[in-house]
């Protein structure tokens, strides 16, 4: 049976990796995990005045040689944070970084899903606990701030008070989670749009 003069033209379809969208997605996730791992990571959250190598962070403070830098917790433990605020803080943005950690992970295996419902409902449970760990660390930013009025902020920086640092400056640290978890508003949104499904179905002229 000879082929009929369109048979000729129909070319093998090609098995999408991931859509653009879904690549964008996963590499977003992963470098906001990186940026925000490392805003909470760093001692530089508040940072007193005249006191370079000086500087409080969320899990970790850092002080004139020869101390250097230390959990802020601690030798006593968790309890040893000096703010009630911080401690509540320090809970809200590690819990926060997990879920984005574990999205990452989910947007990740998302692309290398085939198309269907089960790459979609992967696309979907990774955007909802991206939406979950916005809330819970911008949550942690807007409790941070309380601390300002503790006994030990207040040895470094004079006159602070609540959401008032005082004599201290607000570090790169507090900013760049910040702007972490501002970016990480977006991610529920390209979550919505990663399955290959919304690829459009135009085909792409041949030359003949």
């Amino acid at each position: 049976m000879v082929p009929g003069p369109g048979a000729a033209r129909s070319l093998p379809r090609r098995r999408i990796m991931c859509s653009g969208v879904g690549c964008f997605w996963a590499l977003l996730s992963a470098a906001l995990l990186a940026a925000c791992s490392a805003a909470f990571l760093s001692p530089a959250w508040l940072l007193p005045p005249g006191r370079a190598p000086a500087g409080f962070g969320l899990f970790w403070s850092c002080s004139e040689p020869p101390r250097g830098c230390r959990g802020s917790a601690g030798p006593g433990g968790f309890g040893d944070i000096p703010s009630g605020s911080w401690q509540t803080s320090a809970v809200l943005c590690a819990g926060g970084c997990a879920l984005l950690a574990l999205s990452a992970l989910l947007a990740i295996v998302a692309i290398l899903l085939p198309s269907g419902a089960c790459e979609k409902q992967v696309c979907t449970l990774a955007g909802y606990m991206q939406t979950a760990a916005v809330f819970i660390m911008a949550s942690g930013l807007l409790v941070y701030p309380l601390g300002f009025n503790s006994a030990t902020v207040k040895r470094f920086c004079e006159n602070s008070d609540i959401y008032y640092a005082g004599d201290c400056q607000i570090g790169w640290g507090y900013m760049l989670a910040i702007v972490g978890v501002m970016l990480s508003v977006f991610l529920p949104f390209f979550a919505k749009y990663a399955p290959k499904e919304h690829i459009s179905p135009t085909p792409i002229p041949t030359i003949l």
